[in-house]
């Protein structure tokens, strides 16, 4: 159900969804629905959303919003980011209230993740 005026979908590009599935399955648990070779919806089980069909990639450095996951132990996701095919595009640094660090999914897509220590 819907909560009014609250963020209720994420949509990003790929470009080879069985890739972005295993990744996101892999680091972060999310589960998939498959609707053909344009689209596959994506759940983490607060947020839904999707990947479409594209080239094209999210990245702050283009503009694009950056999506940022809370983690408890950043290290431990830090090293499955690495071990599923992601990349580290800025390593685990400090800012006022936690720490964190970005990185790409397998396709290029720029996101985010951080802790309170």
């Amino acid at each position: 159900m819907a909560t009014d005026m609250k963020i209720d979908y994420v949509e990003l590009p790929a470009a080879d969804f069985d890739a972005v599935q295993r990744f996101y399955e892999h680091v972060f648990g999310w589960t998939f629905e498959d609707f053909g070779p344009e689209y596959r919806a994506f759940s983490d089980g607060r947020l839904d959303g999707g990947f479409y069909q594209s080239a094209k990639v999210s990245s702050s450095e283009q503009g694009a919003a950056l999506v940022i996951f809370y983690a408890d132990d950043l290290e431990a996701v830090e090293q499955a980011v690495k071990a599923s095919g992601g990349a580290i595009v800025k390593p685990i640094f400090s800012f006022p209230g936690g720490r964190r660090f970005q990185f790409t999914d397998p396709h290029g897509n720029e996101l985010a993740v951080w802790s309170h220590t």
